[in-house]
């Protein structure tokens, strides 16, 4: 169970022993303009902060401890989440923080942030990409073969294109590491023509079951790590989560929201 499940479980059953197992973070909601990065805090307050989290939940990494819009309390970024904790180590607060004069997700901001570093240092090469010649926007989305939405998100990749909207796609078998859609998207891969192989999958036709030097283990642990509970996921170049299956015009105009 990672830190955030743990904190749930400590609240409600006083309990410290059901943190040890991984799960998948919860999705932030998209919301607001994303900052730009924050300087790293000073290291005064982190020894009691990082002594409290690692009683809550042993061996929980803790990615960076910054500055905090709350008095008091630093962010804190564990599993690619964001929470915030006192300096004195007392206290936790978990959930989205809002700025009530400018009506920003202040939580979901630093997560895009977090969310575009990861996912900016993605090659090409990982990827399975539909894209037109010059396009005006890039989305990572985060994929199952199986999915009905993601598929038929794919049924409109023409038009996505056709809009100027690059589709990146990234491998998330939601039935997890070993599963039968897991093979498959390892069949994908490994195919000659992966584009048509993908889109022959998404059509429910079979391809040979293949095993090659693949990245369906580490797209599925990426998407972990940023947050993905469902498929289709679909992020920004500016890391902001936009939802799930969009038709193309809802896409664009998420698109062109997210660049004002």
């Amino acid at each position: 169970m990672n830190l955030f499940k743990c904190v749930l479980v400590v609240s409600m059953l006083s309990s410290m022993q059901a943190c040890a197992q991984p799960a998948a973070p919860a999705k932030p909601v998209a919301t607001g303009k994303v900052p730009a990065s924050k300087p790293a805090a000073a290291p005064g307050n982190e020894p009691a902060i990082r002594a409290a989290l690692g009683k809550v939940a042993p061996g929980v990494k803790i990615s960076a401890i910054n500055p905090s819009p709350i008095a008091g309390f630093k962010e804190v970024v564990v599993d690619g989440r964001v929470m915030y904790v006192s300096t004195d180590g007392k206290y936790l607060l978990q959930g989205s923080l809002i700025d009530l004069g400018s009506r920003t997700n202040l939580t979901e901001a630093s997560e895009a942030v977090l969310r575009r570093d990861v996912l900016a240092k993605v090659p090409d090469s990982r990827k399975i990409i539909f894209a037109p010649p010059n396009p005006k926007y890039k989305v990572t989305v985060f994929t199952d073969i199986d999915c009905g939405f993601c598929r038929k998100m794919h049924t409109h990749i023409s038009e996505y294109n056709k809009l100027g909207i690059a589709i990146e796609y990234l491998f998330f078998p939601r039935a997890g590491i070993g599963s039968e859609s897991f093979q498959k998207a390892v069949n994908v891969w490994c195919a000659p023509n992966r584009n048509v192989a993908l889109t022959m999958a998404k059509n429910d036709r079979s391809l040979p079951k293949k095993n090659c030097t693949n990245y369906v283990t580490m797209d599925y642990k990426l998407g972990m790590q940023v947050g993905v509970e469902g498929t289709p996921a679909v992020y920004t170049a500016s890391g902001k989560s936009i939802g799930g299956y969009l038709s193309p015009q809802d896409m664009l105009k998420a698109l062109q929201q997210d660049n004002k």
